[in-house]
């Protein structure tokens, strides 16, 4: 006779969810017999040294299956252990802006380093250390005088010489970089489409007629109201159908600047042998006779259009895009056009007022800096009174120093080596563009 409560013998119920088989059996299920039970509760009652149930990984679904509703699709790698991702580079406008700054440095270095060599060199040497304490005893800050000569060479010939080249130097080449982005041309440039000639004419005019209604202002006066003339011309008659084509703006040039020969060729007919000294030095330009009183009375023309020119460099960006889009983003085209035409006028007679015809420092200088850093005028405008300023101080002191004891016209010296460079210049756009045609 069977026991009724014997275990070894009843049959288990169906879906108990128990197996036949005894604790830790093929059929046990963990946590049903003592053993798992005080697993668990030790587990529970320890969560420090509680560590996960090793799980067989899931592997994500492919594409053609679908993931159950509610279900959370398995990560296919752990977090943290996918690969390392690359530092990000630095945006393009950044390392622009850093190139910029660092181009800035540079010109800065070598500007005061050439203003330095310049005031030291010529036919009465003085060392550089002697400069800086000739420069120190007049600021106050020390150093030693030099003698009564060496005194008279700096102070009254070569330093108003280098300031007068800074500034001529700054003001055609902020004056080139204005032109181009009003042009929105490369190849405009105030030498080259006549305007420093046009300017030109208007300070021979003044020499030869003896005009001196302005007093010292006379030859800047008349300078700058030619040059303004001569612009509005050029703009006026190298557009075409709402835009300026780069054969009429040379062309246009060509003529501009064979009718200001002709003028200057008339007054030089009917002036006296003084002032045909004095045509002479407008034509061939020069900072020979460079004074304070001159840099004084060009000074103010200059800072105002190295000063303002800045200040139209966002603008200039949109309108390299178009005149169209320009509009659309709220530029008055024509306004913004006639108020850099003022400004670029203003600074071509400031440097034509003193020192001549300077041609091609504004067509060299914004295409070095164009392709060092790019085509942004933020850095171009001001970055191209600064290497304008370099290129005319170098210049001036090769035009002092190449051919001693004469020394060369600063403005034949730069069309020789301008010159080359509009060639090559020229032929590179025309290659680009496919010809002219």
């Amino acid at each position: 006779m069977t026991l009724p409560h014997d275990p070894e013998t009843v049959a288990p119920e169906s879906g108990s969810g128990r197996s036949p088989a005894g604790p830790g059996g093929a059929g046990s299920v963990p946590g049903r017999s003592p053993q798992g039970a005080e697993r668990t509760a030790a587990a529970l009652a320890d969560p420090e040294n509680r560590s996960a149930p090793e799980e067989t990984p899931r592997r994500a679904p492919g594409p053609t299956e679908a993931t159950a509703p509610g279900e959370a699709t398995a990560p296919t790698e752990a977090p943290g252990t996918g690969p390392t991702p690359e530092p990000a580079k630095p945006a393009a406008g950044v390392r622009r802006g850093r190139k910029a700054l660092w181009l800035t440095l540079a010109l800065l270095t070598t500007l005061l380093l050439l203003a330095l060599i310049s005031a030291g060199t010529g036919a009465y040497r003085i060392p550089t250390a002697d400069v800086l304490a000739s420069a120190q005893y007049r600021l106050g800050l020390g150093g030693a005088p030099l003698d009564r000569v060496g005194e008279s060479v700096l102070w009254n010939v070569r330093l108003p010489r280098v300031v007068l080249a800074l500034l001529v130097g700054a003001g055609l080449g902020c004056a080139g970089a204005l032109m181009q982005g009003v042009f929105g041309n490369p190849l405009a440039e105030p030498g080259v489409i006549g305007i420093s000639a046009g300017a030109a004419v208007g300070a021979v005019a003044a020499i030869g007629l003896g005009l001196s209604f302005f007093g010292n202002w006379t030859i800047t006066v008349c300078a700058f109201v030619a040059g303004l003339i001569t612009v509005s011309s050029v703009y006026l008659l190298s557009r075409n159908g709402g835009k300026t084509e780069v054969v009429t703006l040379i062309l246009t040039g060509i003529a501009v600047n064979a009718f200001a020969g002709a003028l200057i060729g008339l007054l030089v007919f009917f002036a006296d042998s003084g002032q045909v000294n004095q045509i002479t030095f407008w034509q061939l330009g020069s900072l020979a006779q460079a004074t304070w009183p001159k840099v004084l009375a060009v000074l103010p023309c200059a800072a105002a259009g190295l000063l303002a020119a800045p200040f139209y460099a966002r603008r200039l960006d949109l309108l390299a895009l178009g005149e169209r889009p320009a509009r659309h983003l709220g530029i008055d085209v024509e306004r913004l056009r006639l108020a850099l035409i003022l400004v670029v006028a203003l600074l071509t007679a400031a440097a034509v007022a003193v020192a001549g015809v300077i041609t091609f420092i504004g067509l060299l200088v914004p295409h070095l800096l164009r392709m060092a850093n790019g085509p942004g005028h933020r850095f171009l405008v001001p970055g191209s009174a600064l290497a304008g300023a370099v290129v005319l101080v170098a210049g001036d002191l090769a035009a002092r120093t190449l051919a001693q004891p004469a020394e060369l016209p600063l403005g034949v010296l730069t069309a020789l080596i301008g010159s080359p460079f509009f060639f090559w210049l020229l032929r590179r756009t025309r290659r680009k563009q496919g010809g002219w045609a």
